[in-house]
């Protein structure tokens, strides 16, 4: 049995707020500059929808094509409804920043530049997401320019192979996540309490196919009435609060913090950053069919904004890879109240 602290009565209510997210990961935080070196998205969650049909918060051309979508016209009483907008970009590069030509033995230069719409459903404890996600890869996706603007500022030194990077290629991915969280809360008068989120889904197209399963554990300070850390990766708007009393909706008792530990784990049959292009010859490497990530961090609420910071610890991707991949994700969420 939950029990829900006295400041469950709030006088703020989520069908009411947008939640915006934008995510920072970087291995420059683990002091490296390699492999998955760089991710980047602002994303919009929508106020709860009465429905995807008809709901006046939508625009009219997502209602135009939700009424197209029969699996849209079922209504369920109890649900809530949330729609999710995003841009973003994500760059990957080989260890050998000053070799121009070609490194056969490490994985390909490449960018990927998206956009994404997502839906959300929760009921209770459990919260399922649909996201297409397209964008560019390629010299159309804009990785050189970004990171070599980012280096430039910082004073660091420019990669010299970007030539070589994956062909101009459009890029898609359909992903569905589902999510169940198990929580505890110890009685009225404490807001000390821990929660246990587990989720699996599964991704298919030419950037990415793959079935994932993981978890995360919070232990903490009023943990809010969330699904967990947000990522860059598909199907990660998990931080908009779900309930009343969550504090980032409370007018008392507003701040809360946390630590986490996370998992995942993705069996991979197709992934183009190191698969290389799908219709053209293209540099690629022998990727590894299991992929595991490890995160520990800590979040911390205050009025309607929550950070995060984790530090993620990623498995080899592919066979000729020599060292593991460590890298940070900073995570800024905030409720408009």
């Amino acid at each position: 049995m939950v029990m829900l602290p006295t400041f469950a009565l709030a006088d703020r209510d989520q069908t009411e707020q947008w939640t915006m997210n934008l995510y920072v990961e970087n291995d420059l935080f683990s002091e490296t500059d390699q492999d998955y070196t760089s991710g980047l998205r602002i994303a919009w969650v929508s106020p709860d929808l009465s429905n995807y049909l008809d709901d006046p918060i939508l625009p009219s051309w997502l209602r135009y094509v939700n009424e197209r979508l029969t699996f849209f016209h079922e209504t369920r009483d109890g649900l809530q409804r949330n729609v999710t907008f995003s841009i973003g970009q994500t760059i990957y590069t080989p260890k050998d920043l000053a070799q121009r030509t070609l490194i056969p033995d490490d994985r390909p230069y490449a960018g990927w530049l998206f956009t994404s719409v997502g839906y959300q459903t929760r009921k209770d404890d459990q919260l399922d997401t649909l996201e297409v996600r397209l964008g560019m890869i390629g010299p159309a996706a804009k990785g050189e320019k970004t990171q070599d603007f980012i280096h430039e500022v910082r004073g660091f030194e420019k990669f010299q192979g970007w030539d070589n990077q994956l062909h101009n290629e459009p890029g898609l991915i359909f992903l569905w996540e589902h999510k169940r969280k198990y929580k505890h809360l110890y009685n009225d008068n404490s807001r000390f309490g821990y929660d246990l989120i587990g989720h699996s889904g599964v991704a298919l197209g030419n950037v990415r196919t793959y079935i994932n399963a993981g978890g995360e554990f919070r232990l903490g300070w009023a943990i809010p009435e969330d699904f967990g850390t947000s990522a860059v990766r598909p199907g990660g708007d998990n931080s908009t609060p779900s309930a009343t009393w969550d504090p980032r909706l409370t007018t008392r008792k507003k701040w809360g913090g946390h630590l986490f530990i996370s998992f995942d784990g993705r069996l991979i049959a197709r992934d183009i950053f190191l698969d290389g292009n799908t219709f053209r010859d293209s540099h690629s490497v022998d990727k590894k069919s299991f992929v595991a990530d490890a995160a520990v961090g800590f979040s911390f609420i205050y009025g309607g904004a929550k950070v995060s910071y984790a530090q993620i610890f990623r498995s080899r991707e592919f066979s000729l890879q020599k060292d593991a991949h460590s890298y940070g994700s900073l995570a800024f969420s905030y409720t408009f109240r």
